[in-house]
């Protein structure tokens, strides 16, 4: 059993504000340690629940943040941009988990929401539903006939992936006071927590069937900036100023982000 782990900064325990999550905060070196120490529980829990292999992708931003050194040495890790490919070799595993993830854009009160860019993109659409990270995550692995099987951060993004994902599990590690605090567990609480969550969703895979979206696939963004157009990207559709899409044949595929 070979299980994905996408990594995201901002649901990561510990973590309440910008501070953490960008590169020049006065914060970030301690959410670069928490970031890691929270993969590696969830790692172990994953090998403690008979996965056979975790393939890990840093997924926050430019997708280097992940202090390897101080990783599990079982878990093998994909760093860097890898472009309009969400979740490389998704296809070789058997469940995927959304550790550290955040509720899509303009959900009132949770901790550090937007939907892949908080400085470009004001909403996103899939199938004419709005739609943050965690439904097009899901729905790229469910492409695959990859279960969804857990996903983690504050409690709003649970209570939008349980909406969007039917049985999947969730670790609320936290809850969102706005977008710049949040009600934190202690470290240990939270990774206990976390623990128990993942071998839970382990245990479950067989139960939780994969997200399936209504194909061809239609993706649509509004920007904040005017005639943000994205360039030499094949088969966009220009709605207006703000505003445009594109339809393919699945979910990675009409992702231009």
């Amino acid at each position: 059993m070979r299980i994905c782990i996408f990594v995201d900064m901002e649901g990561i325990s510990g973590v309440s504000g910008s501070d953490f999550v960008r590169t020049d905060g006065r914060l970030y070196g301690s959410a670069r340690k928490y970031y890691t120490q929270e993969l590696n529980v969830c790692a172990q829990a994953c090998f403690k629940a008979g996965a056979d292999a975790v393939l890990a992708r840093d997924g926050h931003g430019s997708g280097n943040h992940m202090l390897w050194d101080e990783l599990d040495a079982r878990v093998e890790l994909i760093q860097g941009a890898t472009g309009p490919v969400r979740l490389p070799e998704i296809s070789e595993c058997d469940a995927l988990i959304l550790l550290g993830y955040h509720a899509m854009a303009g959900t009132a009160g949770a901790l550090l929401e937007h939907t892949y860019s908080s400085a470009s993109i004001q909403n996103m659409w899939l199938n004419g539903r709005p739609v943050g990270e965690v439904g097009i995550d899901a729905a790229v692995a469910g492409d695959y006939g990859v279960p969804t099987i857990l996903v983690t951060g504050d409690d709003y993004v649970c209570r939008e992936a349980q909406d969007w994902i039917p049985g999947v599990v969730t670790c609320e590690v936290k809850k969102g006071l706005g977008c710049q605090a949040a009600r934190l567990l202690s470290r240990p609480e939270a990774h206990r927590r976390l623990e128990a969550a993942t071998i839970d969703a382990i245990q479950r895979r067989g139960q939780i069937p994969p997200l399936r979206v209504p194909h061809p696939v239609t993706l649509r963004t509004e920007v904040m900036e005017r005639c943000a157009i994205p360039v030499g990207h094949l088969g966009v559709r220009i709605l207006d100023g703000r505003t445009y899409e594109k339809t393919a044949a699945t979910v990675e595929e009409a992702f231009f982000v």
